[in-house]
């Protein structure tokens, strides 16, 4: 397996990533590493990328590594698979689904038909031991499949601020984006401004289960619930 890249990066002190960064983030567990897209080593030959049929694989592998250890609706999940070997490995996860509220959807791209011309990316997550340039390929092959099945248009969100867990640790929970402007995307503007509250290990407490949205409800884990998985995972990085 690649070794992750674990070299401190100069954000130190920063309240937000610079989105023009060439550093691409790994996952393991919720646990973070870098590679730097000079890095390559890609080699589409080794992958393939599918639709996941039952829900139920790639739910796990988000929940397993995917930094927010929670899973959205979704409407259609892509695996990208190491093939090298004798058996096939999920190595990543892409998720494309619904938004709590149409105006995700309609406000950047009103000229499309939201949930089925329209579309959100809720979760996008790789392995630490995928090389360099695996997202874009990943990523870009997704959204042919899409294309195929009607969708015309994606909306993506970057999270670029740092946050510490409540033992002090420095946790990088979001992403600046670079996957995304290296596969064309148009920069549409900020998301409405809002207040989070973050929770113990540096994950942001959904509003939407806060206020006893029924939609949210519907989507999300009951908010005592939440509250408790983000207790215990900051007591096991303390």
């Amino acid at each position: 397996m690649t070794q992750a890249v674990q070299e401190a990066l100069p954000f130190e002190g920063l309240t937000e990533i610079p989105s023009a960064s060439s550093w691409c983030q790994r996952w393991r567990e919720g646990q973070h590493s870098w590679r730097h897209v000079c890095d390559g080593g890609f080699d589409a030959r080794r992958y393939r990328v599918d639709v996941i049929p039952d829900e139920e694989p790639g739910k796990q592998f988000v929940l397993t590594h995917h930094y927010s250890h929670s899973y959205p609706a979704a409407k259609i999940q892509f695996g990208m698979y190491d093939v090298s070997g004798r058996t096939r490995r999920l190595v990543g996860v892409a998720v494309f689904g619904v938004p709590v509220s149409s105006a995700v959807l309609t406000k950047p791209l009103p000229d499309l038909r939201p949930f089925t011309e329209s579309v959100v990316c809720s979760r996008f997550v790789l392995l630490d031991e995928c090389p360099g340039n695996s997202e874009s390929w990943f990523l870009a092959r997704s959204h042919a499949a899409l294309l195929d099945d009607g969708v015309r248009g994606v909306v993506s969100f970057a999270d670029p601020v740092p946050r510490r867990t409540a033992a002090g640790v420095l946790v990088m929970p979001g992403h600046v984006g670079t996957i995304y402007a290296a596969t064309n995307a148009v920069y549409a503007g900020r998301a409405t401004a809002r207040t989070v509250k973050v929770l113990p290990d540096g994950t942001v407490f959904n509003s939407g289960v806060r206020a006893g949205s029924v939609g949210a409800m519907a989507v999300w884990k009951p908010a005592f619930q939440q509250v408790y998985e983000g207790v215990a995972h900051a007591r096991s990085l303390a």
